[in-house]
Order: structure tokens, then sequence, then C-alpha cells
């Protein structure tokens, strides 16, 4: 049975129409599952700070892992599909979309990007179907914003094994993957290099971090490597420089700018719902001047920032997208939704502040959104050098 598509409130300008009938067909049954499974329980898992064990699977039938690659996916899909998926993902839940961009934009990513045929087809599959759970190993204590120079975490070649040491943060899925891949520094050369390990080489522990307030459905971990052994063939053939991690990051930065469109969007129809309910002096809030000026600005956000997706996705899709494309997109957007998510929170008053009315959650994950994969200083910095030929990092 196919499922029908429909319009959703926050597309005011239709930008839906960018996709094909197929790509319509596969974001409907992704839309129902969400609807039908996720929405429901969120809040609980949100809560408690646990993660469903049953996502992967169920993520993994609706066909929105794998995309972009012919090991996992048999068919074309745009880029503006790809991005549309996250947005539809985080309008219901950003820990949700978190967990998918790792798995599908990070770890497949990399295996895709930087791994042989034989790497591809030996994790693509087996990761695109939810068999396995991946980790992106980048973050560290002492280096974020800095890791194209400051990695510490160190890969030695002992014959045929590598041998690596250091340590990761952030890492999100990384308490219960089957493998993460590590970003770790050749002591030969001092390039940055690429490694897919098993999370239970010995040697490798996850810690869960907690008391987050953000995102606390995704398992984050401190990561600690101990002379952590691993055959020669565990490295990705062309991941031999920071070139090559930032290749992987060019194209998941322009889909976080889509996941923080998402936020936004699902902050602005909880809002929406909330106001058009309650009654205050006489009449829903929904009929208040303020109100409707608040809805209406989150509305331009969202519609703004979306037409900014679009256009990036697009670009990566004819080739001519570069690194400042995407951190623009990624900048502008979460931005955008920082602004809208607390406008949404403002509408809905006291009620704004307990997860029960849904926009707490939206706003409580915007400030995880608004600093991972880049932020937003790092990523005006790389827009200011395109256009300026000046580099202000330092």
């Amino acid at each position: 049975m196919t499922t029908p598509f429909t319009t959703i409130p926050g597309d005011f300008y239709g930008f839906e129409n960018e996709l094909d009938e197929r790509e319509r067909g596969l974001v409907a049954g992704l839309r129902e599952y969400l609807d039908r499974e996720v929405r429901p329980t969120v809040n609980e898992y949100w809560n408690a700070g646990t993660f469903p064990d049953w996502l992967p699977a169920g993520i993994a039938a609706t066909g929105a892992i794998g995309l972009g690659y012919p090991e996992t996916r048999p068919f074309e899909n745009s880029a503006v599909f790809r991005g549309w998926t996250a947005l539809e993902l985080a309008r219901v839940d950003a820990s949700t979309a978190t967990f998918v961009g790792v798995q599908n934009g990070l770890v497949i990513g990399s295996i895709g990007t930087c791994g042989s045929p034989e790497q591809r087809a030996e994790w693509l599959p087996r990761l695109a179907s939810g068999e396995i759970i991946g980790a992106f190993g980048l973050t560290e204590p002492l280096s974020g914003s800095d890791s194209a120079q400051g990695l510490r975490t160190t890969a030695r070649l002992e014959g045929d094994e590598w041998v690596l040491n250091g340590s990761k943060r952030w890492i999100g899925n990384a308490t219960f993957a089957d493998i993460t891949v590590i970003w770790a520094k050749d002591e030969a050369d001092g390039q940055v290099k690429g490694f897919v390990v098993p999370n239970d080489t010995p040697g490798f522990v996850a810690t869960k971090i907690e008391n987050k307030i953000s995102l606390r459905i995704v398992q984050n971990a401190d990561i600690t490597l101990t002379d952590v052994r691993v055959p020669a063939a565990s490295k990705l053939v062309d991941a031999n420089s920071f070139k090559d991690t930032a290749r992987v990051l060019r194209q998941t930065r322009a889909e976080v700018a889509w996941l923080a469109a998402g936020v936004a969007l699902g902050a602005y129809e909880a809002a929406l719902a909330y106001t058009t309910e309650r009654v205050q002096f006489g009449k829903p809030i929904a009929g208040h001047q303020l109100v409707q000026d608040h809805l209406a600005t989150c509305l331009g956000n969202i519609t703004a920032s979306i037409a900014v997706c679009v256009r990036v996705s697009q670009m990566l899709d004819d080739g001519t997208q570069r690194d400042e494309h995407s951190a623009l997109a990624k900048s502008f957007v979460t931005a955008r939704m920082r602004e809208t998510v607390a406008l949404a929170r403002e509408v809905c008053g006291g009620n704004g502040i307990v997860t029960d009315y849904q926009v707490a959650r939206f706003f409580a994950d915007a400030e995880a959104i608004y600093s991972y994969e880049g932020t937003r200083e790092m990523n005006q910095l790389i827009v200011g050098r395109a256009v300026t030929g000046q580099a202000a990092f330092v």
C-alpha cells in the first residue's frame, strides 16, 4: 500500500515540489513511520536520557540510511532528497536525526568516500540495514575546531598492524556502536588518517557522557584508545590527510543545515498547534497580534533556511559546492533555528519549558546542533576567507 504524500504546514513555499515522485513516496513512508513509532514515545526516551534499541532497524527499513551509495541503495537520489530526509527526521526528533546523521553521513560517508571497493562492500550494506551501528571519532577533549592541526590521537604502523593511542570526546552512538571510524595522526608523516576500529578491540573503552541538557537520546561518549591494534587493512585507503576528512565533512555539514531547518520546523509546528488550542482573554492566543508576529517570524526563518538548504544541495549534485557554501548554510540556518525555537518557546509561555508540549525539547536540542559540525564562528571564518582571500582563524 502506498502512503499518500501530504504537505506540511511549515513548507510555506512548497519546496517539497523539488522532489520527484519516487522521492516523495519515500518521504511519505518515512513521515508515516516517524509519526506512528517515534513521535508518541520520544519524550519518554528524551526525559530518561536513553536510546530506543528498536530505532535503528525501524529507520533502516524506511530506506533513510545508506543514501547516496550504490552498495546500499540501488537507485539514484538527489542531495535535496537526502537533505529533506534529515529535515523530516529532525522535525520529529533531533536526536533521531543525529543518530541517522552519524550512521549515514559520517560513518557510511567516511567509508563510502575514503574506502576501497572491498571496504565499501564489507561495511556499507551492514550499516545501511542497521545490522551494525557505527560511530565517528574525530573530536577530542583538547581538539575540536582545530582538528586539522591539533589532533593528538596517534597511529603507528608496526608490521601489518596499526597501533592507535589517544582519546576522543562527544562521539555519538559510541556506547553501543559495533565500529568507530577513528581519525588519528600518523607518527611517520604527521598526516591525519582514518581507520575502521571494532569497538570490542582490546584497549578501546567508551564511557557515556552524563548530565547533558541537549540531544539527551544521543549516547555521546568519551573514548580512550590504549595501544589499540587493528590490521593494516582497517585503514581507509583514501583517507591520507585532513583534506580527505574534510571531503566527508563538506557533505555532512550541508545535511546538518537541513537538520537545523527541521528542528526549527518542528518547534514551529508544535507552537502553532499550541497557540490555536490555548485560550486566553476569551480566544485562542493564536488570534493575538504579538503571537502572530512571532509565528510569522518563525515561518520566515524556516522558509529562508529551506531555500538555502535546497540550493546548497543542488550545488552538491552539480559538482559546484565548495567548503564555503556548506559552511554558510550551516552557520546561517543554525542561527535562524536558534531564533525560531526561542520564539516558539516564548509563545507557549510557561508551558514552553516542559516537554509535554514538545517545544522545550526542540529548544534544548537546538543548542547542540548550533555547535556541532563546526561552530557558527568557525563556519563564518571559512566563508570570510573565501570572500576576502584572507585567513583569520588565529
